[in-house]
């Protein structure tokens, strides 16, 4: 039985086939299109299906994914045992809650705290009695370039090469800009996961998204580093998992 998830984001969309739970199959596409997700639909016999987006209607998507496979719509109401506290789950970004659902399946029993750097970077807590009040969403690091050329006269827009290792010094105006924006994204995080551990015993810190190799690479050597663990498809094995809550 394979099981078909897609994630439609800010950005790219990302599509997944499980084995159950066992991640065998994974794409990230700019334009999401009938004829891929048929293709994959047929390539690996998909049994059940699921979509979550944060930017547009997918009825269209939809009616195909009802005509060939059994198709779970992914929504705030999907809860399990989880105990939902957040005061506007009609507002609550689909991709957030899948993150939630990850984490109790994944590390239920345990106080975690999910940060996904891609678009924006978002800070979720779910706790060790398996509720969620809710949590915070900051600015990613893309936004964070664009803003300054934006909102300034003079500022350049910066290209910056995710897979650089380390952060430069400000010693050009273009460095200073990489050097305020990754430095300033890497001292958020941490206070974030400083406040987190003051406020939640034995916490563990999941980082994900498009930008998350390159932060998980800057706090390896932090004081938080044995806490935190690298898990670039949080969102889809959260998906995924709504065909056995």
């Amino acid at each position: 039985m394979h099981n078909l998830v897609i994630d439609i984001g800010n950005t790219y969309s990302k599509l997944a086939v499980f084995a159950q739970k066992e991640l065998i199959h994974f794409e990230r596409i700019e334009q999401l299109e009938e004829p891929v997700i048929l293709d994959i639909i047929n390539k690996f016999s998909i049994t059940n299906s699921t979509i979550s987006s944060v930017n547009q209607a997918v009825e269209q998507l939809e009616h195909i994914l009802k005509a060939s496979t059994r198709y779970i719509r992914f929504g705030t109401d999907i809860v399990g045992n989880i105990k939902n506290h957040y005061q506007s789950p009609q507002t609550l970004g689909l991709d957030r809650w899948a993150k939630v659902i990850a984490a109790y399946c994944l590390y239920g029993g345990q106080n975690s705290l999910m940060i996904d750097a891609g678009t924006c970077i978002t800070y979720d807590v779910l706790n060790a009695d398996s509720e969620y009040f809710g949590g915070s969403i900051s600015l990613g690091l893309n936004m964070r370039f664009k803003a300054l050329n934006h909102y300034t006269g003079r500022l350049p827009l910066v290209s910056w090469d995710k897979a650089q290792l380390t952060i430069e010094e400000g010693n050009t105006t273009q460095n200073a800009i990489k050097r305020g924006v990754l430095q300033g994204a890497v001292n958020e995080i941490l206070g974030f996961i400083a406040i987190e551990n003051a406020r939640n015993k034995d916490l563990k810190i999941v980082l994900t998204g498009g930008d998350s190799l390159f932060l998980n690479n800057q706090l390896k050597n932090s004081i938080f580093a044995g806490q935190i663990t690298h898990e670039p498809y949080l969102v889809l094995k959260g998906l995924n998992e709504v065909f056995t809550l």
